[in-house]
């Protein structure tokens, strides 16, 4: 059975991103934010890209896997069942679509992981797409926690 791995970066540094992710394997992040920039040091596209790759670990941004503007503001104001449901609309979109087939078959071919800010992936819509990819896919899902 494949495994696909979650991250979240709220609260964390990079540095301990970066060491969750290489404990556990990963050896390509699937960045699944519409919105690829942080104000967080350190999680921005291009920094963070760099930072992975200086650590040997791949970096891919799916844009077409990032949660509509909608449900990042449903996200921001405690609505995850609603943002849950502006994501899977989302997902019919074409785009979206290829991308997450693009995702199931990089994370089939090597130890990958979803990156978004939240900690836990249930208030996430890496959730929704893990779920995809366990029903359509039968991938593993291993949500990596970082200690604080």
């Amino acid at each position: 059975m494949p495994r696909i791995f979650t991250i979240g970066y709220e609260q964390a540094t990079q540095a301990q991103v970066i060491g969750a992710l290489k404990a556990a394997g990963v050896k390509l992040v699937i960045d699944v934010r519409a919105v690829a920039a942080s104000r967080r040091a350190g999680f921005s596209k291009t920094i963070l890209a760099s930072s992975l790759k200086d650590e040997g670990v791949a970096y891919l941004h799916l844009r077409a896997l990032g949660t509509p503007k909608a449900g990042r503001e449903a996200a921001r104001a405690g609505r995850t069942a609603e943002m849950h449901r502006i994501f899977e609309d989302h997902l019919a979109e074409p785009e979206a679509v290829v991308a997450l087939a693009d995702a199931a078959d990089l994370a089939a071919d090597q130890p990958a992981a979803l990156l978004c800010y939240e900690a836990d992936a249930a208030s996430c819509h890496r959730r929704v797409l893990t779920d995809r990819l366990a029903q359509a896919r039968g991938f593993e899902v291993c949500d990596l926690i970082i200690p604080l």
